[in-house]
C-alpha cells in the first residue's frame, strides 16, 4: 500500500513485509494462498480479512499500457529554438545577457551537443604497453598542437607526482599513458615517457593546451621539463568573456561549450576521510577520466577560440593573459622565504597582548564571556550596556566591524574588541599559520596566482593570500618582516606604482586640473585639498590632506554622502559638500564617469583600457550624484582593471628583459601595485633600473607613471 496515494494495501504489511513475503511465495495470489504459513497471528489475519483490499491495491498501483493513445512523438521532442527571432526579443525587452547567448547560439560558436535523441560516444585509449607507446608516439609527432594534461598524487603543484599522462588531438578521442598505479596493473617506465615526451613539450613551434596549464607547467618544471608553445587555457579564456561567472571549471565549461557532462572525480577517489590517491585508483578507470579531462578541453579550446576572436577579445587573451601564464608560473615555482623564527616570536609576544586585551575586556564588560561569540557580545553590548543597536541580522543585533567602529565612538569596549579579533586573526591566520606552509624542501612558501578570480582582471592569491595581510596596524605590517632573501648577500627589492588608480582617473577623465597636478609632480591629495578647501597648497594642513585623500578614492569608486561621513566621522552635510566642491572643481571626472555609465547601459559591459570586459546589470540614470551598485562596479571595474591590465603588462616587460638581459634577480609577488623581486646585493641597482623604466612605460598613459622602489633586508625595511 501508499497512504500518500491513497492505496490502502494490507494492514502490517509494509515494503519490506511484502518483499519479504513476494520472496518466499513468489505472487500475490500465493502469498493470500498461504497465509496460514505466514508468521504472526495477526498478520495471518490481516492477509484473510483484507485480501480483496490486496488485489485492489495492485489494480491502483498497475499501469494501463492497454489504452488507445493516438499522440504524434515526433511533435513532443525538444526543438533548436528560433535563435534569431529570441535575440530580437531579449533585445526589445532589454535582457542582455540573454540576447548575447542567443546571439552566441544564432551563430552556432557554442554548445555543440549532439543532435536531440542522440548520445555522443567517444573513445578513448590506454597506452600500457612498450609496443602502443612506440605506435601512439609516432603518431603524436606528426601533431603541430595537442592538448597534455597530468593526473598526479596532488593539487599541490610542488609536490606532486606524475600519475599518468593525458593527451589528445582530435575530437572525442583521447590517450592515457599510466606511468604510476595500483601494483602488477600494466603501466609504462615513467622515464621512458618523460624522456621521450620532452622534446615535444619543450618544442615552442608545436602549441599545447590545457584547463589551467599553469599547474601542468609546474609538474613538469618539477621533473626537469620546460613546457613552451602555450596555446589556448580553455579556463583563462573563458575568463575574458564571462569575468563575472561563478566558476570556470571544466566541469562547467563542458556544460557550457558542449552541453555534456563528466566523470565526478570522485567516483574515482572518493570523498573525505577515506579520500585516496590517484595512483591507487584502478588502471582503466583513471585513464577514461582522464582522457576524458583532455579531450574536453581540446574541443572547448577551439570553442573558446572563436568566440574570443568573435568578441574582439582575442588580442588581450593572446598578448596579455597567454603570455603572463609562464610568469606566474616562474613566480610560483621560487617562492618566498619566511623566517619561521620570526614568525614565532611576533606570535609569542601576541599572546600577551591578547591575554591582557581579554582582562580589560571583561572589565569593562563587567563578566566574562566568549569574546568570539557574535551572540554572547551583543547580549553584553546591547543588553548589558544598553548601547545602541546600529544594525540587525536575521539573528538578531550585528556586531560587525563597521557597528563595532560606530559604537566604538560612545563607549571603551568595542575599540578593545576590534583589537582583539584583528590581532587574533593575525596570529591564526599568518603568524602561526605561514609556517606550516613552508616547503620543507626548498624553504620558501608557494603561494599560488590566480588569473580568474577577481571579476576587475586583478591578480588574486591563495594557500597563503598575501594580498590579504593587514598593514594598517603595527602589528599587521610587522608580519613582512619575516620575508626575507632566500639567499645570503641577497636584497629584496619592492617597486610599487605610485597611486595608479587615481592617475588612471586622470587619463580617462581628460580633467585639465587634475593631470596638471600629475604632471607637476604635486601631491594629489594635497592638491586636492586646495581645491576643495580653497586653501593655498602651502597652507594645507595634514586633516585636510587626509579628508581629500578619503574623498578621491571614495569620489572616485562612487561613495556616498554618508559613507563618507562614515569615513570621516564628520556630519553627512559636510561630506555631501566635500564630494560636491569635487565635482565643481573637477568637473571632467564627472563628465567621464557619466559618459562610461551611458556607455555600459548601452552595451552591458564596463572595459578596461586594454579592452576587459565585465557585464554590469542593473544601472539605471537618474538626475544627482548618487550611485547605485551596479553603477559603482563599473566605475571601479573601468579605474581598477585597467590598473590591473597596467601592472601585468608591467610583469610581461620585467620578466622579459630579466630574462633576456640574463639577470639573475626573480620576481617574487605581485600586491595590488607592487612587485616584490630579489636580488644579489651588487645586482639591485640594475634590477631598480630595469623595473622602473619597464613599469613606467607599460602602457602610455597622458599623465607619467611613477615607480617608487624601495630596498631592504626584509619585505616589511623594502616596503
Amino acid at each position: 500500500g501508499d497512504s500518500v496515494d491513497n492505496v490502502p494495501g494490507v494492514p502490517l504489511v509494509g515494503p519490506k513485509k511484502a518483499q519479504a513475503l513476494l520472496e518466499e511465495f513468489g505472487t500475490l495470489e500465493n502469498v493470500l494462498a498461504n497465509a496460514d504459513k505466514a508468521r504472526g497471528k495477526k498478520l495471518q489475519e490481516n492477509l484473510k480479512n483484507f485480501a480483496e483490499q490486496a488485489y485492489l491495491s495492485r489494480t491502483l498501483v498497475t499501469l494501463q499500457t492497454d489504452l488507445p493513445l493516438e499522440f504524434d512523438w515526433d511533435a513532443a521532442k525538444v526543438s533548436e529554438p528560433n535563435w534569431e527571432r529570441l535575440e530580437e526579443l531579449f533585445t526589445e525587452l532589454a535582457f542582455k545577457r540573454y540576447a548575447d547567448e542567443a546571439r552566441k547560439n544564432k551563430r552556432g560558436t557554442t554548445k555543440k551537443a549532439a543532435p536531440q535523441g542522440q548520445l555522443q560516444f567517444r573513445d578513448w585509449e590506454n597506452i600500457d604497453t612498450p609496443a602502443k607507446f612506440e605506435k601512439f608516439l609516432k603518431e603524436l609527432k606528426n601533431q603541430k598542437s595537442f592538448c597534455v594534461d597530468l593526473e598526479t598524487t596532488t593539487l599541490d603543484a610542488v609536490r606532486a607526482d606524475i600519475v599518468g599522462w593525458a593527451i589528445c588531438w582530435e575530437a572525442d578521442h583521447g590517450c592515457y599513458l599510466p606511468v604510476d598505479g595500483p601494483p602488477g596493473q600494466p603501466k609504462l617506465e615513467a622515464k621512458v615517457v618523460l624522456d621521450a615526451l620532452k622534446p615535444l613539450i619543450e618544442d615552442p613551434g608545436i602549441t599545447k593546451v590545457n584547463q589551467n596549464i599553469k599547474y601542468d607547467m609546474l609538474v613538469l618544471r618539477h621533473n626537469g621539463v620546460e613546457l613552451q608553445g602555450i596555446g589556448m587555457d580553455p579556463m583563462v579564456g573563458d575568463y575574458l568573456l564571462e569575468s563575472g561567472a561563478r566558476s570556470h571549471s571544466l566541469d562547467t565549461l563542458a556544460d557550457r561549450y558542449l552541453g555534456r557532462g563528466m566523470i565526478p572525480i570522485s567516483d574515482l577517489i572518493g570523498k573525505g576521510s577515506k579520500q585516496i590517491r590517484m595512483n591507487e585508483v584502478d588502471i582503466e578507470k583513471v585513464a577514461e577520466y582522464a582522457s576524458e579531462d583532455a579531450d574536453f578541453s581540446w574541443q572547448i579550446a577551439e570553442l573558446v577560440t572563436e568566440e574570443l576572436k568573435s568578441e574582439k577579445l582575442w588580442d588581450l587573451y593572446w598578448d596579455l593573459e597567454r603570455p603572463l601564464i609562464p610568469v606566474l608560473a616562474d613566480m610560483e615555482f621560487t617562492g618566498i622565504r619566511v623566517d619561521a623564527e620570526e614568525l614565532k616570536r611576533q606570535s609569542d609576544s601576541l599572546v600577551g597582548r591578547l591575554e591582557q586585551l581579554e582582562k580589560e575586556i571583561y572589565e569593562l564588560a563587567g563578566q566574562e564571556f566568549n569574546i568570539g561569540s557574535p551572540k554572547q557580545l551583543a547580549v553584553i553590548l546591547f543588553e548589558e550596556l544598553n548601547l545602541p543597536v546600529i544594525k540587525r541580522t536575521k539573528t538578531g543585533p550585528s556586531t560587525n566591524v563597521e557597528v563595532l567602529e560606530e559604537l566604538a565612538v560612545v563607549h571603551e569596549l568595542p575599540a578593545k574588541i576590534i583589537e582583539h579579533r584583528q590581532l587574533a586573526k593575525l596570529k591564526s591566520t599568518y603568524l602561526d599559520a605561514l609556517p606550516e606552509l613552508i616547503n620543507p624542501e626548498t624553504g620558501n612558501i608557494h603561494c599560488s596566482f590566480n588569473q580568474v578570480v577577481a571579476a576587475t582582471g586583478r591578480l588574486s592569491s591563495s594557500d597563503p593570500n598575501l594580498q590579504n595581510i593587514p598593514i594598517r596596524t603595527e602589528e599587521g605590517r610587522r608580519v613582512r618582516r619575516a620575508f626575507v632573501p632566500s639567499e645570503s648577500g641577497w636584497k629584496l627589492v619592492c617597486a610599487d606604482y605610485s597611486q595608479i588608480e587615481l592617475r588612471v582617473l586622470a587619463h580617462f577623465s581628460q580633467d585639465e586640473a587634475l593631470q596638471n597636478a600629475f604632471k607637476e609632480g604635486i601631491d594629489i591629495h594635497a592638491s586636492v585639498a586646495a581645491e576643495i578647501f580653497e586653501t593655498p597648497l602651502d597652507q594645507v594642513t595634514s586633516e585636510q590632506r587626509r579628508v581629500a585623500k578619503a574623498v578621491n578614492f571614495g569620489v572616485m569608486y562612487g561613495q556616498s554622502p554618508f559613507g563618507l561621513s562614515n569615513t570621516l566621522r564628520i556630519p553627512k552635510s559636510d561630506a555631501a559638500e566635500f564630494i560636491d566642491n569635487y565635482f565643481d572643481r573637477y568637473a571632467g571626472v564627472e563628465k567621464y564617469m557619466e559618459s562610461l555609465l551611458e556607455e555600459c547601459q548601452e552595451s552591458g559591459y564596463a572595459r578596461t583600457i586594454l579592452g576587459r570586459r565585465r557585464r554590469i546589470e542593473g544601472i539605471k540614470r537618474t538626475q544627482g550624484r548618487q550611485r547605485n551598485l551596479a553603477e559603482r562596479t563599473a566605475i571601479n571595474t573601468a579605474i581598477q582593471g585597467s590598473a590591473a591590465d597596467l601592472i601585468k603588462r608591467a610583469m610581461l616587460a620585467v620578466h622579459h628583459r630579466m630574462k633576456t638581459e640574463k639577470h639573475p634577480g626573480r620576481m617574487l609577488l605581485q600586491i595590488h601595485d607592487e612587485l616584490v623581486f630579489e636580488a644579489p646585493q651588487d645586482e639591485v641597482d640594475s634590477l631598480i633600473q630595469i623595473a622602473r623604466e619597464e613599469m613606467s612605460q607599460a602602457l602610455k598613459l597622458d599623465v607619467p607613471l611613477v615607480v617608487d622602489v624601495k630596498t631592504g633586508d626584509n619585505w616589511l625595511d623594502a616596503d
